[in-house]
């Protein structure tokens, strides 16, 4: 039985449709010197390249 990868459970999340979903990452300090803009997009999840996907999906055994 294989087990779950709780590194990428707490990172990445399946869609509806199977595509992977990350964070944007380098947001959580030094804000100010970042611009608005660039902090503006950070918000929005951003999708994770096919390539990457198919190794993370299989460290998620029951996220289909």
């Amino acid at each position: 039985m294989q087990k779950t990868k709780k590194s990428v459970v707490k990172r990445f999340k399946v869609t509806a449709t199977g595509k992977m979903i990350r964070r944007t990452p380098g947001f959580r300090h030094l804000l100010g010197a970042k611009s608005t803009k660039a902090k503006r997009r950070a918000t929005r999840d951003k999708l994770v390249a096919p390539g990457h996907a198919a190794a993370l999906i299989q460290c998620l055994p029951f996220a289909r």
